[in-house]
Protein backbone atom coordinates (compact mmCIF):
# COMPACT_ATOMS: atom_id res chain seq x y z
CA UNK A 1 0.00 0.00 0.00
CA UNK A 2 2.66 2.11 0.76
CA UNK A 3 5.13 1.54 -2.11
CA UNK A 4 2.22 2.08 -4.42
CA UNK A 5 1.44 5.52 -2.74
CA UNK A 6 5.08 6.48 -3.51
CA UNK A 7 4.74 5.90 -7.28
CA UNK A 8 1.10 7.79 -7.33
CA UNK A 9 1.71 10.71 -4.65
CA UNK A 10 4.21 12.72 -6.99
CA UNK A 11 3.98 16.18 -9.20
CA UNK A 12 2.34 18.97 -9.33
CA UNK A 13 0.03 19.05 -5.71
CA UNK A 14 -2.39 21.62 -5.58
CA UNK A 15 -3.10 23.35 -2.15
CA UNK A 16 -6.28 24.91 -2.48
CA UNK A 17 -7.63 27.65 -0.82
CA UNK A 18 -10.33 27.56 1.88
CA UNK A 19 -12.76 30.05 0.05
CA UNK A 20 -14.96 32.25 2.38
CA UNK A 21 -17.94 34.29 1.47
CA UNK A 22 -18.37 37.66 1.83
CA UNK A 23 -19.22 37.29 5.46
CA UNK A 24 -16.93 35.13 6.43
CA UNK A 25 -18.58 31.70 6.19
CA UNK A 26 -17.16 28.38 4.54
CA UNK A 27 -17.99 28.77 0.41
CA UNK A 28 -17.78 24.79 -0.31
CA UNK A 29 -19.18 25.65 -3.88
CA UNK A 30 -16.25 27.49 -4.84
CA UNK A 31 -13.70 24.71 -3.07
CA UNK A 32 -15.00 22.39 -5.33
CA UNK A 33 -14.56 24.96 -8.12
CA UNK A 34 -11.48 25.41 -7.86
CA UNK A 35 -10.49 21.93 -7.69
CA UNK A 36 -12.42 21.11 -10.31
CA UNK A 37 -10.65 23.51 -12.23
CA UNK A 38 -7.06 22.31 -10.57
CA UNK A 39 -7.48 18.75 -11.88
CA UNK A 40 -8.85 19.55 -15.63
CA UNK A 41 -5.78 22.04 -16.05
CA UNK A 42 -3.67 19.56 -15.28
CA UNK A 43 -2.81 19.58 -11.50
CA UNK A 44 -1.72 16.00 -10.04
CA UNK A 45 -3.32 15.73 -7.00
CA UNK A 46 -5.24 17.91 -4.57
CA UNK A 47 -4.18 19.33 -0.73
CA UNK A 48 -6.34 21.57 1.64
CA UNK A 49 -6.06 23.11 4.88
CA UNK A 50 -2.09 23.05 5.07
CA UNK A 51 -0.66 26.91 5.35
CA UNK A 52 -2.38 28.21 2.06
CA UNK A 53 -6.08 26.25 3.24
CA UNK A 54 -5.85 28.36 6.36
CA UNK A 55 -6.64 26.18 8.48
CA UNK A 56 -5.90 28.12 12.15
CA UNK A 57 -8.83 30.03 11.13
CA UNK A 58 -10.95 27.41 10.79
CA UNK A 59 -12.53 25.01 13.35
CA UNK A 60 -12.06 21.50 13.65
CA UNK A 61 -15.46 20.97 12.61
CA UNK A 62 -14.98 23.38 9.84
CA UNK A 63 -11.53 21.03 8.44
CA UNK A 64 -13.71 18.14 8.38
CA UNK A 65 -15.71 19.88 6.42
CA UNK A 66 -13.50 21.23 3.90
CA UNK A 67 -12.18 17.62 3.72
CA UNK A 68 -15.44 16.33 3.03
CA UNK A 69 -16.39 18.31 0.92
CA UNK A 70 -12.93 18.57 -1.05
CA UNK A 71 -13.26 14.60 -0.97
CA UNK A 72 -16.42 14.49 -3.24
CA UNK A 73 -14.74 17.00 -5.56
CA UNK A 74 -11.75 15.57 -6.08
CA UNK A 75 -13.95 11.84 -6.80
CA UNK A 76 -11.15 9.89 -7.25
CA UNK A 77 -9.17 11.72 -10.10
CA UNK A 78 -6.25 12.44 -8.99
CA UNK A 79 -4.79 11.68 -5.32
CA UNK A 80 -5.92 13.56 -1.78
CA UNK A 81 -3.83 14.90 0.25
CA UNK A 82 -5.34 17.10 3.19
CA UNK A 83 -3.74 18.81 5.97
CA UNK A 84 -4.29 16.91 9.54
CA UNK A 85 -1.50 18.89 11.34
CA UNK A 86 -2.37 21.27 14.20
CA UNK A 87 -0.74 22.95 17.44
CA UNK A 88 -2.69 20.64 19.50
CA UNK A 89 -1.95 16.81 19.68
CA UNK A 90 -5.39 15.35 20.17
CA UNK A 91 -6.58 17.40 17.45
CA UNK A 92 -3.85 16.04 15.10
CA UNK A 93 -5.11 12.43 15.94
CA UNK A 94 -8.56 13.10 15.61
CA UNK A 95 -8.08 14.79 12.18
CA UNK A 96 -6.09 12.76 10.60
CA UNK A 97 -8.12 9.56 11.74
CA UNK A 98 -10.99 11.73 10.19
CA UNK A 99 -8.58 11.61 6.76
CA UNK A 100 -8.42 7.58 7.09
CA UNK A 101 -12.25 7.49 7.52
CA UNK A 102 -12.92 9.88 4.36
CA UNK A 103 -10.29 7.47 2.33
CA UNK A 104 -7.62 9.95 0.94
CA UNK A 105 -4.52 9.47 -0.37
CA UNK A 106 -2.45 10.37 2.47
CA UNK A 107 -2.57 12.88 5.09
CA UNK A 108 -0.03 15.84 5.38
CA UNK A 109 0.79 16.61 9.06
CA UNK A 110 2.68 19.91 10.03
CA UNK A 111 5.41 20.17 12.73
CA UNK A 112 3.41 21.97 15.47
CA UNK A 113 3.59 25.36 15.24
CA UNK A 114 3.89 28.05 18.51
CA UNK A 115 5.13 25.66 20.99
CA UNK A 116 8.09 24.96 19.77
CA UNK A 117 8.71 21.14 20.84
CA UNK A 118 12.38 19.73 21.34
CA UNK A 119 13.53 16.89 18.46
CA UNK A 120 12.98 14.21 21.11
CA UNK A 121 8.95 15.27 21.33
CA UNK A 122 8.29 15.60 17.38
CA UNK A 123 9.85 11.85 17.21
CA UNK A 124 7.27 10.69 19.70
CA UNK A 125 4.23 13.46 18.51
CA UNK A 126 4.43 11.81 14.11
CA UNK A 127 4.95 8.22 15.75
CA UNK A 128 1.77 8.75 17.68
CA UNK A 129 0.19 9.67 14.71
CA UNK A 130 1.61 7.78 12.36
CA UNK A 131 1.07 4.61 14.82
CA UNK A 132 -2.80 5.81 15.13
CA UNK A 133 -3.64 5.45 11.02
CA UNK A 134 -3.01 2.66 8.42
CA UNK A 135 -2.75 5.63 5.81
CA UNK A 136 0.17 7.05 4.35
CA UNK A 137 1.68 10.04 6.19
CA UNK A 138 3.52 13.43 4.83
CA UNK A 139 5.01 15.26 7.33
CA UNK A 140 5.23 18.90 6.63
CA UNK A 141 8.57 21.22 7.69
CA UNK A 142 7.54 24.97 7.48
CA UNK A 143 9.93 26.28 10.29
CA UNK A 144 9.43 29.66 9.47
CA UNK A 145 6.01 29.61 10.53
CA UNK A 146 6.55 26.94 13.22
CA UNK A 147 9.44 28.18 14.91
CA UNK A 148 10.69 24.73 14.88
CA UNK A 149 12.79 22.89 12.40
CA UNK A 150 12.36 18.91 12.69
CA UNK A 151 15.88 17.98 12.41
CA UNK A 152 16.95 15.29 9.39
CA UNK A 153 18.32 12.83 11.61
CA UNK A 154 14.73 13.04 13.34
CA UNK A 155 13.03 12.54 10.36
CA UNK A 156 15.07 10.04 9.05
CA UNK A 157 14.43 8.00 12.91
CA UNK A 158 11.00 8.30 11.81
CA UNK A 159 10.94 6.87 8.48
CA UNK A 160 12.86 3.85 9.53
CA UNK A 161 10.36 3.42 12.56
CA UNK A 162 7.03 4.21 10.78
CA UNK A 163 6.64 2.40 7.25
CA UNK A 164 3.99 4.77 6.61
CA UNK A 165 5.58 7.83 7.20
CA UNK A 166 6.59 8.13 3.56
CA UNK A 167 7.85 11.53 2.66
CA UNK A 168 7.96 15.15 3.54
CA UNK A 169 7.05 18.63 1.95
CA UNK A 170 10.22 20.74 2.83
CA UNK A 171 9.38 24.52 3.06
CA UNK A 172 13.03 24.93 3.92
CA UNK A 173 15.28 27.30 2.25
CA UNK A 174 18.28 25.02 3.64
CA UNK A 175 19.02 23.00 0.58
CA UNK A 176 21.35 21.68 1.88
CA UNK A 177 18.92 20.51 4.59
CA UNK A 178 16.62 18.80 1.61
CA UNK A 179 20.01 17.09 -0.09
CA UNK A 180 20.38 15.23 3.51
CA UNK A 181 16.85 14.28 3.44
CA UNK A 182 17.04 11.90 0.41
CA UNK A 183 20.51 10.96 1.78
CA UNK A 184 19.32 9.96 4.72
CA UNK A 185 15.82 9.08 4.57
CA UNK A 186 16.66 6.96 1.07
CA UNK A 187 16.22 8.26 -2.54
CA UNK A 188 12.62 6.89 -2.65
CA UNK A 189 11.50 8.80 0.11
CA UNK A 190 8.66 11.75 -1.29
CA UNK A 191 10.37 14.94 -0.94
CA UNK A 192 7.77 17.55 -1.78
CA UNK A 193 9.06 21.54 -2.62
CA UNK A 194 7.13 23.68 -0.39
CA UNK A 195 9.14 26.80 -1.41
CA UNK A 196 7.71 28.39 -5.23
CA UNK A 197 11.62 28.86 -6.34
CA UNK A 198 12.95 25.99 -5.52
CA UNK A 199 10.67 23.34 -7.09
CA UNK A 200 12.73 23.30 -9.93
CA UNK A 201 16.11 22.47 -8.49
CA UNK A 202 14.17 19.86 -5.80
CA UNK A 203 13.14 17.87 -8.87
CA UNK A 204 16.58 17.83 -10.02
CA UNK A 205 17.90 15.99 -6.70
CA UNK A 206 15.96 13.51 -6.92
CA UNK A 207 12.50 15.49 -5.36
CA UNK A 208 8.85 13.89 -5.95
CA UNK A 209 7.44 17.35 -7.05
CA UNK A 210 6.20 20.47 -5.08
CA UNK A 211 2.86 21.81 -3.17
CA UNK A 212 3.05 25.09 -4.46
CA UNK A 213 0.42 28.07 -3.88
CA UNK A 214 1.10 29.70 -7.22
CA UNK A 215 -1.09 26.41 -8.68
CA UNK A 216 -3.96 28.75 -7.41
CA UNK A 217 -3.62 30.98 -10.00
CA UNK A 218 -2.27 29.31 -13.14
CA UNK A 219 -2.11 25.59 -12.20
CA UNK A 220 -1.88 24.55 -16.15
CA UNK A 221 1.72 26.16 -15.89
CA UNK A 222 2.51 25.58 -12.58
CA UNK A 223 1.56 21.34 -13.49
CA UNK A 224 3.40 21.72 -17.04
CA UNK A 225 6.96 22.23 -15.30
CA UNK A 226 6.58 18.55 -13.85
CA UNK A 227 5.58 17.54 -17.00
CA UNK A 228 8.20 18.62 -18.76
CA UNK A 229 10.78 17.59 -16.17
CA UNK A 230 9.84 14.11 -16.57
CA UNK A 231 9.35 13.65 -20.41
CA UNK A 232 13.48 14.89 -20.14
CA UNK A 233 12.70 18.39 -22.00
CA UNK A 234 15.17 19.97 -18.78
CA UNK A 235 15.38 23.17 -21.20
CA UNK A 236 11.71 23.52 -21.15
CA UNK A 237 11.65 22.99 -17.68
CA UNK A 238 13.73 25.56 -16.65
CA UNK A 239 11.98 28.16 -18.81
CA UNK A 240 8.93 27.81 -17.00
CA UNK A 241 11.11 28.03 -13.96
CA UNK A 242 12.21 31.34 -14.72
CA UNK A 243 8.65 32.29 -15.58
CA UNK A 244 6.96 31.41 -12.93
CA UNK A 245 9.30 33.64 -11.17
CA UNK A 246 7.74 37.22 -11.04
CA UNK A 247 4.57 35.91 -9.98
CA UNK A 248 5.84 33.48 -7.45
CA UNK A 249 7.73 36.37 -5.53
CA UNK A 250 4.63 38.82 -5.18
CA UNK A 251 2.78 36.28 -4.30
CA UNK A 252 4.63 36.45 -1.11
CA UNK A 253 5.32 40.08 -0.27
CA UNK A 254 2.58 39.84 2.30
CA UNK A 255 1.64 36.42 4.10
CA UNK A 256 0.24 33.27 2.31
CA UNK A 257 -2.51 33.40 1.56
CA UNK A 258 -3.03 37.26 1.73
CA UNK A 259 -1.89 37.92 -1.93
CA UNK A 260 -3.09 34.57 -3.07
CA UNK A 261 -6.72 35.41 -2.40
CA UNK A 262 -6.49 38.81 -3.61
CA UNK A 263 -5.09 37.65 -7.06
CA UNK A 264 -8.07 34.71 -6.84
CA UNK A 265 -10.38 37.90 -6.64
CA UNK A 266 -8.54 39.70 -9.21
CA UNK A 267 -9.38 36.61 -11.54
CA UNK A 268 -12.54 35.93 -10.78
CA UNK A 269 -11.98 32.53 -8.63
CA UNK A 270 -13.38 33.25 -5.72
CA UNK A 271 -13.89 36.24 -2.73
CA UNK A 272 -10.84 37.60 -1.86
CA UNK A 273 -11.78 37.21 2.14
CA UNK A 274 -9.81 36.21 4.99
CA UNK A 275 -10.47 35.63 8.41
CA UNK A 276 -9.26 38.40 11.13
CA UNK A 277 -6.44 38.31 11.99
CA UNK A 278 -5.52 37.44 8.32
CA UNK A 279 -6.57 40.16 5.74
CA UNK A 280 -5.95 41.41 1.77
CA UNK A 281 -3.00 43.10 1.60
CA UNK A 282 -2.44 47.32 1.28
CA UNK A 283 -3.87 48.50 -2.06
CA UNK A 284 -0.42 49.52 -3.12
CA UNK A 285 0.78 45.48 -2.86
CA UNK A 286 -2.79 44.94 -4.84
CA UNK A 287 -2.05 46.99 -7.61
CA UNK A 288 1.65 45.36 -7.84
CA UNK A 289 -0.40 41.88 -7.62
CA UNK A 290 -2.63 43.14 -10.75
CA UNK A 291 0.12 44.73 -12.76
CA UNK A 292 2.19 40.93 -12.37
CA UNK A 293 -0.82 39.08 -13.16
CA UNK A 294 -1.24 40.68 -16.69
CA UNK A 295 2.04 38.77 -17.69
CA UNK A 296 -0.22 35.45 -16.97
CA UNK A 297 -3.94 36.23 -17.42
CA UNK A 298 -5.73 38.72 -19.54
CA UNK A 299 -7.61 40.14 -16.90
CA UNK A 300 -9.67 42.44 -19.07
CA UNK A 301 -11.58 38.62 -20.47
CA UNK A 302 -11.68 37.81 -16.54
CA UNK A 303 -14.82 39.06 -14.16
CA UNK A 304 -13.48 40.15 -10.96
CA UNK A 305 -14.69 39.31 -8.02
CA UNK A 306 -14.93 42.30 -5.48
Amino acid sequence: MYEQAKQKIRGSIAPIVTPFKKDGSLDLETLASLIDWNIKSGSHGISVTGTTGEPSSLTIEERVQVMEAAMKAVNGRVPFVPGTGSTNHEETLYLTKKAQELGVDAAMVIVPYYNKPSQHALYKHFKAVADSVDIPIIIYNIPGRTATNLEVKTLAKLSKDCPNIIGVKESNKDFEHVNRVLLECGRDFLLFSGIELLCYPMLAIGGAGYISATANIIPKQVAELYDAWTAGDLKRAQEIHYELMPLNDVLFKDTNPSPLKAALGMIGRAQPVLRLPMDVPTQVLQDEIRDVLKQYVDLSAQQSVQ
